[in-house]
């Protein structure tokens, strides 16, 4: 049974002013196409589908139409779960209509996926709060899913029952357990499909992706340890971390399939990747990384001088660029208009200037609390750009102030 493992596409996400549709429809295409060429059975898509919960209507679309794509007109399942940027409502609004095309919405951790059977001989078997068993067409084993969708830690424990004193990881483990003690046999194969921050215990904890929405915080959800995902499980399928990666080597191989494509800086030179996950039953699976090559690269660079801009700059075209240029003086507004000329795709600039002595301004200057915003302002402008603030964009920034206080 061959598994593709994707997820965080992020559909109608923006990189400062500049769309990424484009790149995304591509990047979805390519996806199809490894889809087809490697035969697989079935969709796994690991939540942030999209990047908001009102996402705009071209992303809605190009949602729509590569999840048909992608299950061949109802010959292949594709199973796609709410991630923290997903409003669930509306990842669970055109069910009715998706189930005809073998298509599979979770929004929440306690729905129940409604049961369908397609001419093509895609069936749902049976079905509980958070769990689905699947007949495939071309396979005599079952595929069975424990879903869980994002939800923060208080709704997480008010969808499962459990008490609000017990720890998170425990009221999971003890949720997951008891459906695959119920459902989960040797005779098919169990994957745990889930939007949620998943470490091995004692490891330190990776970083979340830049402008991402966070887990772990104030009203989030608890980390959770490999350790709590049954035995019986033999993939679990993860999504929210960015960055391809198996979590920990220990017990149930589970891994983070990462996001379709650089969406931030902190991912600048970043391989992409979708998991073929080849599975049967009571058996261990393999995995192999399908390498994405679509979308621009996300680059970031530091420069001293325009002329070195330039050449490097001209070197990189297709390249979405962060980009710090050293000089002796601020930059001015001919030379941003210059940079702009010789590469187009420049999302941000980040002039750094010299002292008199030729070294890069590094320190940092005390914050005193006492100041107001303006003058805190006008500290750090002249710290990082060694000069002084101009009464125009003091202006600004008083306007922008007052818009908000209303």
């Amino acid at each position: 049974m061959r598994l593709l493992h994707t997820g965080d596409w992020h559909l109608g996400k923006r990189l400062d002013d500049y769309s990424r549709l484009e790149e995304q429809q591509a990047v979805l295409e390519e996806l199809i196409g490894l889809v087809e060429a490697h035969d697989v059975d079935a969709v796994l898509v690991a939540g942030d589908l999209f990047d908001t919960f009102n996402p705009p209507a071209e992303a809605v679309e190009l949602f729509y139409k590569s999840l048909k794509k992608l299950s061949g007109d109802g010959r292949r399942p594709v199973i796609a779960i709410a991630g923290n940027h997903d409003s669930p409502d509306r990842i669970e609004a055109p069910d009715p209509l998706a189930r005809e095309c073998g298509i599979v919405f979770a929004g929440y951790p306690h729905s129940q996926p409604q049961p369908f059977k397609l001419d093509s001989g895609l069936e749902v078997l049976q079905s509980a709060p958070g769990f689905l068993e699947l007949r495939l067409p071309r396979q005599s084993a079952p595929l069975r899913l424990l879903l869980t969708p994002y939800a923060n830690e208080y709704r997480l424990k008010t969808y499962l029952g459990q008490q609000q004193e017990e720890e998170l990881r425990q009221v999971l483990q003890a949720h997951w357990a008891g459906l695959v003690d119920q459902y989960c046999d040797a005779a098919g194969v169990n994957i745990l499909l889930s939007h949620l921050f998943v470490v091995e215990k004692g490891t330190p904890l990776p970083d979340e992706p830049l402008d991402e929405k966070p887990i772990l915080h104030v009203g989030g959800a608890q980390a959770i340890y490999t350790e709590n995902i049954p035995p019986q499980v033999q993939y679990a399928a993860l999504g929210h971390l960015h960055r391809m990666h198996q979590v920990g080597r220990h017990g149930v191989p589970t891994w983070y399939s990462g996001s379709l494509l650089s969406y931030s800086f902190s991912e600048a030179g970043q391989q992409k990747y979708a998991l073929l996950v080849e599975a049967e039953p009571g058996a261990e699976v393999l995995v192999q990384a399908l390498e994405l090559k679509s979308g621009r690269p996300l680059l970031r660079r530091r420069v001293e001088g325009m002329e070195a801009a330039r050449e490097w700059l001209s070197a990189h075209p297709e390249a979405l660029v962060e980009l710090t240029l050293v000089s002796e003086s601020f930059l001015t507004a001919a030379d941003r208009r210059q940079l702009n000329q010789w590469h187009p795709g420049i999302v941000a600039l980040i002039p750094e200037v010299k002292d008199k002595d030729q070294e890069t301004l590094e320190t940092s200057p005390r914050i005193d609390p006492t100041k107001d915003l303006p003058e805190l302002f006008r500290d750090y402008f002249k710290h990082r750009k060694g000069q002084d603030a101009s009464p125009e964009l003091l202006a600004l920034l008083n306007e922008i102030l007052a818009e908000d206080k209303q």
